[in-house]
């Protein structure tokens, strides 16, 4: 069913009778298994930073001379990532009428008219609270979308908004890319996971995740389930339930996410992932208030500013340009 950008009134969002189903998926794996719209860390800017670090490489002849005098000092460099925190923000509506009629139905004609001819009860008590809820499912559902595919943006001055990186953009290191469309094979998993364990990443097994959308999680399970004859098995993660398949680099989830690229896969680390939040003094993140009253209507929006934490991001990697398709033989 398609919204409407107006106030709710008994026109155009009449009640019917019977149980309420929801067309649009509201799943955010991505989002929920890092901690979701209550968890995660706290900003005190709209740029949250980050530091990295790393040790020099194992040195096999690092030994001393008995009796030496001590060798010459040496120090790590810190280096730094960043991000910013979007806002989203939404106004919902619903007139005096609206509310008071929670037990007018609508038939096949108008609300109005056929107001009192179908028997029965209505599931939705109290509209304002239903379309606020149907709000938040939404930021929800814009929030798992920044942070796979969001490009960053952090503008100079307030002619336009701030935008969040996401994790496909924030790759560089650990990348696989086909310049032609290719079918995903086992090997390029194995070559990407390779290089991700090397650089640091998936090292907890429990949140070492591969994340792709339905056609990329068929040839997964193709290549490592049904040619390899491993037993696929099921978890739960961050209250998220997936699937895992076994490895040469352990035991890895596999998130299926509706809104992954069709041509790409992403290898996660998620216990390095979460989302920052930007509270608003006396009144947390992401809440709700009520607008200044202009008519016969209840108006309140909902305001929150979200941004993406990483980590490292040589602790994750991508495969892009896949296929999506089966390819004719």
């Amino acid at each position: 069913m398609p919204g409407v950008a107006a106030i709710a009134n008994v026109y155009n969002t009449p009640n019917y009778v019977g149980e309420l189903f929801a067309l649009t998926p509201s799943d955010t794996p991505f989002l929920s298994a890092i901690g979701g719209l209550t968890g995660g860390k706290r900003a005190n800017g709209v740029v949250h930073t980050w530091q990295v670090y790393d040790l020099r490489a194992p040195d096999p002849a690092r030994q001393r001379l008995e009796g030496a005098d001590a060798p010459p000092p040496e120090s790590r460099v810190r280096g730094t990532a960043r991000n910013v925190v979007e806002i989203h923000q939404e106004t919902v509506g619903v007139t005096y009428t609206r509310q008071a009629a929670q037990q007018q139905f609508a038939g096949t004609g108008s609300p109005i008219a056929n107001a009192v001819s179908i028997p029965g009860t209505n599931p939705v008590p109290d509209e304002m609270d239903w379309q606020t809820r149907q709000s938040l499912i939404q930021i929800g559902r814009d929030v798992e979308v920044s942070f796979l595919t969001g490009t960053m943006a952090e503008p100079t001055d307030n002619s336009t908004a701030r935008k969040t990186g996401g994790i496909l953009q924030a790759i560089k290191t650990n990348v696989v890319t086909n310049a032609q469309p290719a079918a995903l094979t086992e090997k390029m998993v194995l070559d990407l996971l390779q290089s991700v364990w090397t650089n640091g990443g998936i090292q907890v097994s429990e949140t070492a995740t591969l994340m792709c959308g339905a056609w990329q999680k068929r040839q997964l399970t193709n290549q490592f389930v049904t040619l390899k004859n491993y037993r696929e098995q099921t978890r739960n993660v961050g209250g998220v339930s997936v699937t895992t398949i076994e490895t040469d680099f352990g035991q890895l989830n596999v998130s299926l996410n509706r809104y992954m690229p069709a041509d790409t896969v992403l290898v996660v680390s998620l216990d390095q992932c979460a989302p920052v939040l930007l509270e608003t003094p006396g009144k947390g993140f992401l809440f709700s208030e009520p607008l200044a009253k202009t008519g016969a209507a209840d108006k309140a929006q909902i305001y929150g500013e979200i941004g993406l934490e990483y980590g490292p991001e040589i602790a994750h990697g991508k495969i892009t340009g896949l296929t999506t398709t089966a390819v004719s033989s």
